[in-house]
């Protein structure tokens, strides 16, 4: 079972942005293996549906900047989406590599024990997407390996109408006044929090009305600059690992973020941790 809490699992979670974005091109099985391979026990991958009723691995509503196709996602067959590249973009170390389907992500990931932090980003047919996600439940194990994230809350608080029993995340890209007010209307049992705008006393909050937090960071390089001018803007983070105020670190350098999470794990845990802010 893909659990969230660090209260459950005694870790912190390393998950890939797309997978191993870096390293590996995005939304394909090949960035879910180096997801773990570099150290990684979740990924977010993204889904959008086919014009018949099959939710994929894709990012964009247009194939054109990862596959070698053409057009939107959703105007294309199952069939027609098998038939393409969506490894030559990234690199011709990874030609021929396949769009993925979402039970076959599931089934990878399972196989190699990684979860999945699904983000819906269908938008045309929320309907089929939502008796999509149902069938799924039916017919596989994604419950136990996957949860759906959204930044639309309202999708997220359908599909649990849809689906009583997935699980699902909030994506914020600001602080908000009243977090858990915000968490508990859309009924989340996870938000995701952009580096710069978490403070410790949102995770405490959180994790009082037991949701869980995932910090999403951008590519190490973006901190280096801050760095090389002084200005350190991880600073407190890893004392906030080792005390388990956030649940899952992000991002698209999987390495990077286990380094991380080791680091974090070597220290020894303070009940209570200073603040700082993080991210500015």
């Amino acid at each position: 079972m893909f659990k969230l809490l660090h209260s459950e699992t005694g870790f912190v979670h390393v998950c890939g942005h797309r997978g191993n974005s870096i390293a590996s091109p995005e939304n394909t099985l090949a960035a879910l293996t180096a997801t773990r391979t570099a150290g990684g026990t979740s990924a977010e991958i993204d889904v959008v549906l086919t014009s018949d009723g099959e939710l994929v691995l894709m990012h964009d509503d247009f194939l054109d900047r990862t596959t070698n196709g053409k057009g939107l996602c959703s105007r294309a067959s199952l069939e027609d989406i098998r038939a393409l590249d969506a490894g030559s973009w990234f690199s011709p170390d990874f030609a021929g590599e396949p769009v993925p389907t979402l039970s076959e992500a599931v089934a990878h990931a399972a196989e190699i024990g990684l979860g999945l932090v699904v983000e819906i980003k269908e938008f045309q047919n929320l309907e089929g997407t939502y008796t999509r996600i149902a069938e799924l439940v039916e017919t596989t194990d994604i419950l136990d390996h996957a949860i759906f994230i959204s930044f639309d809350h309202t999708v997220l608080k359908a599909l649990k109408d849809h689906v009583p029993a997935v699980r699902t995340e909030g994506i914020l890209h600001a602080r908000h006044v009243d977090l858990v007010g915000l968490a508990r209307a859309a009924r989340l049992d996870s938000v995701s929090v952009e580096h710069g705008m978490f403070r410790l006393e949102d995770g405490l909050a959180l994790h009082e009305a037991g949701i869980a937090v995932r910090h999403h960071f951008q590519r190490p390089k973006t901190y280096d600059l801050y760095t090389a001018q002084g200005l350190d803007l991880m600073a407190g983070m890893v004392d906030w690992l080792a005390a388990g105020v956030i649940d899952t670190i992000s991002g698209d350098d999987v390495a990077w973020l286990a380094d991380l999470a080791r680091r974090a794990a070597a220290v020894t845990p303070d009940a209570h941790p200073a603040e700082t802010r993080v991210g500015g």
